[in-house]
């Protein structure tokens, strides 16, 4: 009886909120009286959440060979779903808009989550675990208030590399809308390290016993240590409650609020363009963390990206690989043209140029193609990015300026200024060639408003200097919410409002069918009456 309870409440939640987040599609109305929605109704209490533990050999192989989430042959791809009638992503468990929505101040951006959390060292800093997977040490510790992180280094190769990533990439994430941990960096020495009474590591054999003293040495000689005999690190505040991973496709079974499948959210489509952005190609599942939180009585999961080490040039434990964004990591097609041409087929990305800046890895700008763009292997979310998710992504990117950007990117505390500049002027390079690309892919108006009984918007790709100033032609209608049927309005071909409009009934709706040069290209503004005003509650994109 309570699984039959579960399935018929998750089944009213994700109909109530494909209603609100999808409706035309189903072809019901197409505008409800509370649109656009600005955040989701409050998620439903979920009691029977299960921990899991994805596996990352099983993931690779599964997006690589089976591909999930992807649309069947023949089918087209769906339009983006969890977005408001603006074609927005609504406030969530898995966002909240932020600069690309409400600009930050400067000490914002770079407080990124938190802000009050650093380590405090003024003490013993107590190990309670160490972390023996992988190539990296690392170790989750309390420090002198007990608190609880995860701590993790350098590779020997390259001081600060994956440090400054960690710090960085949690700062820009979380401007860009996503939960993150707060991720703060330190320095310590070995004196301070203490070992908890209960604390264990796992030996070769993978058997557990008690940690000592050597274990911690051990562990030090594998990372980099400073001349003042310190060491530094990246620590990122305890999240409590894991349940576990989300995948980039599908839903989880035993979430009464997951009813959007994942390949088809606007906000992991678009997270291809920020990835692309910062060259996170290491963006998989295992890098992300559900997390079940309480609030108001009401217990939930909140979805978290997590690990940013593997970005900027970085692949935590050692400089990217040229090939990392450019080809996945099993390429049928690339593997045969280098062996059929002995090698001589030399791929554009192998002839990217680095210098020698051993903090900012392997991160460059002039090779770099964000519609070429891929992630260590397939990502059912990323491979459905529509246009329209893309733009929604890409304007978000432009809304950081250069002083933005050089300002988070200083949080990296690189002690080399030329890895600092190199890694900041990669990244304003890097996101004019985005929002050079994927403007150019819709018709790229956005702000719409009424101001003086007028349409105004405005254009980014003029705003921006990608496109020349350009004429619009317009065609205004009226707009039956019932059926769908627009009626087109003899003669009203300018952005002023109609006088129809203007003399409606609260509660009339009203369309403007704007182009800007290409037939193919562009955006109906829906507009409705309400209480003697105007307002905008729909956006609609072709392309």
């Amino acid at each position: 009886m309570a699984t039959d309870g579960l399935r018929s409440g998750k089944a009213l939640w994700g109909m109530t909120l494909l209603l609100l987040l999808a409706a035309p599609e189903l072809g019901a109305v197409k505008f409800h009286a509370d649109d656009p929605l600005q955040k989701e109704p409050a998620p439903m209490n979920a009691p029977n959440i299960k921990p899991r533990k994805l596996s990352d050999y099983y993931d690779f192989f599964q997006n690589t060979f089976a591909k999930p989430g992807h649309p069947k042959k023949g089918s087209k791809r769906l339009p983006a779903q969890g977005v408001n009638t603006l074609g927005e992503v609504p406030d969530s468990p898995w966002y909240t808009n932020r600069h690309g929505k409400t600009p930050m101040t400067i000490q914002e951006l770079v407080r990124g989550p938190g802000g009050e959390n650093q380590p405090d060292t003024s003490g013993p800093l107590t190990v309670v675990a160490a972390k023996t997977e992988g190539v990296m040490p690392g170790f989750t510790m309390k420090d002198a208030k007990g608190r609880k992180y995860f701590v993790k280094f350098d590779p020997l190769t390259n001081p600060e590399m994956a440090t400054s990533a960690d710090a960085i990439g949690a700062r820009f994430f979380y401007a860009l809308g996503y939960n993150v941990p707060e991720t703060y960096i330190f320095t310590f020495t070995r004196e301070q390290l203490v070992i908890a009474p209960d604390a264990t590591i796992k030996d070769a054999r993978g058997k557990r016993r008690p940690m000592n003293d050597r274990d911690v040495t051990d562990l030090l000689l594998q990372v980099p240590q400073r001349r003042d005999g310190r060491y530094r690190a990246v620590a990122s505040v305890f999240l409590p409650g894991s349940v576990g991973e989300f995948r980039y496709h599908g839903t989880r079974s035993d979430d009464p609020n997951d009813v959007v499948a994942h390949e088809n959210r606007r906000d992991l489509r678009g997270l291809r363009v920020f990835c692309a952005w910062l060259g996170h190609d290491d963006s998989r599942a295992i890098n992300t963390l559900d997390r079940l939180v309480q609030e108001d009585g009401t217990q939930f999961l909140r979805h978290y990206l997590i690990d940013f080490g593997a970005i900027l040039g970085s692949d935590s434990n050692w400089p990217n690989s040229p090939r990392s964004g450019n080809v996945y990591w099993f390429d049928w097609k690339t593997s045969a043209a280098q062996f059929f041409s002995l090698g001589l087929d030399v791929p554009r990305w192998a002839r990217a140029k680095y210098p020698h800046l051993p903090a900012a890895g392997r991160f460059e700008s002039a090779i770099f193609d964000p519609e070429r763009w891929v992630p260590f292997y397939p990502d059912p979310a990323f491979d459905n990015c529509l246009p329209d998710d893309a733009f929604w992504a890409a304007k978000q990117v432009m809304a950081f300026s250069d002083e933005q950007i050089r300002a988070i990117v200083k949080t990296g505390e690189y002690s080399d200024p030329a890895a600092e500049k190199w890694v900041a002027d990669c990244l304003i390079a890097r996101r004019d060639k985005i929002g050079k690309a994927y403007f150019a892919k819709v018709l790229p108006l956005d702000r719409f408003a009424i101001r003086q009984d007028r349409l105004v918007f405005e254009d980014l790709a003029v705003n921006h200097k990608f496109s020349a100033a350009r004429d619009y032609t317009v065609q205004w209608s009226r707009f039956n919410n019932q059926t769908g049927q627009k009626t087109p309005l003899p003669g009203e071909t300018t952005l002023a409002l109609p006088r129809q409009l203007q003399e409606a009934s609260s509660g009339e709706y009203f369309a403007s069918d704007i182009f800007g040069g290409e037939k193919r290209k562009s955006v109906t503004v829906y507009l409705r009456k309400k209480a003697g005003q105007v307002e905008v509650v729909g956006i609609d994109r072709t392309w």
